[in-house]
């Protein structure tokens, strides 16, 4: 039999419907895969030193009082996030939620403003508020006045309120270290996340097992996390990061001088 005649009798009106239904699929999944979806991917962003410099400038800058030399890090870490104006499409959102250095979530639920100035200049306010709440706490902590110690903080473009813990950390540290000529650090490389308030109550955050991956990669090997934020911390964690939980600038403090000491410490 002929080629044509055995195709012919092959394609029988059963499989010509199959064959148009698959070939109208494909089609469908191609266009899906590039269209735009609502969401947000979020993967491990910069760390910035708030002992040392970021992007060109000093993080804390203080006058009014003696500054130490300090030795170590204090890690702010950050997550990098797709913009609110900005859509992801179906092949980067399954490629988003297949790995385990990523996140994908409704757009939605990371900028519930629906608007890209709105939401920056949100993020901006929450980290100036996280900054003066980071010099106001560090201060009370060490009895300083801050009509006469000044403290100026500089983190480039990183918004929101996640770097406060830190900051305040690195203000002490700066002005006295464990209050006996050593660093709050001992020479490590520490990073962590938590927003602060004036009372130095320490409080959840987003990110965190991304912020992991980031603190990882810079080197840090402990990692500063709001108690509450255990669990999620602990997905994916890099195997040399030792993860502490607090809830205060207190139990931060403590934390570190036992580190400091050898001596044992709370974990997730």
């Amino acid at each position: 039999m002929p080629a044509d005649q055995r195709l012919r009798s092959w394609l029988t009106p059963h499989r010509r419907a199959l064959l148009l239904c698959a070939l109208v699929l494909a089609t469908l999944f191609a266009v899906a895969g590039r269209a735009p979806l609502p969401f947000t991917k979020e993967t491990p962003g910069d760390t910035a030193d708030a002992l040392g410099s970021f992007e060109g400038h000093q993080v804390v800058t203080i006058t009014g009082a003696p500054v130490r030399q300090t030795s170590g890090a204090l890690r702010v870490t950050t997550i990098l996030a797709t913009g609110p104006g900005e859509s992801i499409s179906l092949r980067q959102a399954v490629q988003g939620w297949f790995d385990p250095k990523a996140a994908v979530l409704p757009r939605d639920a990371v900028y519930p403003q629906g608007n890209p100035t709105k939401a920056n200049q949100q993020n901006q306010q929450q980290m100036t508020q996280a900054q003066d709440s980071a010099t106001t706490v560090a201060l009370n902590y060490l009895h300083l006045s801050p009509d006469q110690v000044k403290v100026t903080i500089d983190l480039g473009d990183v918004g929101g309120p996640s770097g406060g813990q830190m900051l305040s950390l690195a203000i002490i540290d700066k002005l006295a270290g464990d209050g006996k000529g050593g660093d709050l650090t001992g020479g490590r490389n520490i990073a962590g996340t938590g927003t602060i308030d004036d009372s130095g109550t320490i409080g959840a955050v987003g990110g965190v097992a991304l912020k992991t991956q980031a603190a990882a990669r810079d080197g840090a090997t402990v990692f500063l996390v709001p108690r509450g934020e255990c669990s999620e911390a602990k997905v994916n964690t890099p195997a040399q990061l030792q993860l502490i939980p607090v809830n205060t600038l207190t139990d931060a403090l403590s934390s570190l001088n036992a580190l400091r000491g050898g001596q044992p410490v709370p974990s997730c």
